[in-house]
């Protein structure tokens, strides 16, 4: 298996542990997570083609869903409502 799926598999993994943490504490370490997607996808397309992209933008998507919906309320300066727990 290349190492770019091998990477890509521990990223999955790596966003779904921080979906268990509390929403307050998911912020930084999601960031981290969304912005390295970018690359990681790249690299995932150099080496294996774009049916592989496809299908890691799908998981990017998948797991990033919610966050995806905050941007736009974030742009237009609505208040996010963020659980104390």
């Amino acid at each position: 298996m290349p190492t770019s799926l091998i990477v890509g598999c521990i990223w999955v993994l790596a966003a779904s542990l921080i979906a268990f943490l509390p929403i307050r504490k998911q912020i930084v370490p999601g960031t981290i997570l969304g912005l390295s997607a970018f690359a990681l996808l790249g690299w995932i397309g150099y080496q294996n083609g774009w049916i592989w992209t496809a299908v890691g933008v799908f998981a990017f998507v998948s797991l990033f869903r919610n966050g995806f919906r905050a941007i736009p309320m974030m742009i237009r300066g609505e208040k996010l409502d963020i659980p104390e727990h």
